[in-house]
């Protein structure tokens, strides 16, 4: 029990920006708190949009919130740090030299959940839900983490590739198919996707399938199985 509640505490002491303990920590008028160099940052990326947003719960405040350190939270912190224990995530949650990072999560980051292909940009699990709360973000195409998300570009138009040329066999984005492959056999890329998922498993299936009748061959007359092998 007392382990749950010391958990409890890491959690509500951490920065929801850079997922580590608060840094000079600050609560915002929703309630919910950061470092102030985090969400200084945020805000001055906003700035043009001439309002401001909470992170977590997205509350949005037309004028700029004065920031004032809090006491409180910076006093919890400095207590947790004397006991040794750390709010950052396990070892294993961060990425390594083969792994897709998070490109939201500032300082060590953490391994990206999924990679967005209109962003083009990879997100650790928090900072992808607002790709899950926010209706214009979630008609976004979400695919596993990948490093190569440029090569999901047209380097003619910069748009994505979201469509297939069986004419040609590659990807093109909308663009291509109304200009250079104009009258070809075009299909979404999601559906030229399914299409060979389907005949691999079909070929799979017949291999399965030959494996299977050769077993009961070498079960019923060795001697056919062997020359079956030449056929």
């Amino acid at each position: 029990m007392a382990q749950k509640g010391v958990q409890l505490d890491q959690e509500s002491i951490s920065c929801s920006i850079c997922l580590d303990l608060l840094k000079d920590p600050v609560t915002i008028p929703c309630g919910h708190s950061y470092c102030i160099s985090c969400i200084r940052s945020f805000w001055n990326e906003e700035d043009q949009k001439k309002i401001h947003s909470c992170p977590q719960c997205r509350q949005t405040f037309t004028l700029r919130p004065v920031l004032m350190k809090s006491t409180m939270l910076a006093d919890l912190v400095e207590k947790l740090k004397k006991t040794g224990l750390q709010a950052a995530p396990a070892d294993h949650c961060y990425a390594g030299p083969e792994d897709v990072a998070c490109d939201f999560c500032t300082g060590r980051k953490l391994k990206a959940f999924k990679s967005c292909l209109i962003c083009l940009v990879s997100y650790c699990e928090k900072h992808l839900q607002p790709h899950y709360d926010i209706t214009q973000l979630k008609k976004h195409k979400l695919v596993e983490p990948s490093k190569k998300l440029q090569e999901n570009i047209c380097s003619r138009h910069e748009e994505v590739m979201t469509m297939f040329c069986r004419t040609d066999q590659q990807c093109i984005c909308y663009l291509c198919s109304v200009d250079e492959h104009k009258g070809h056999d075009t299909v979404s890329a999601a559906a030229e996707r399914t299409e060979r998922q389907r005949e691999l498993q079909l070929s799979r299936c017949k291999v399965l399938h030959r494996i299977k009748v050769r077993e009961n061959n070498v079960k019923v007359n060795p001697f056919l199985a062997s020359l079956d092998q030449y056929s």
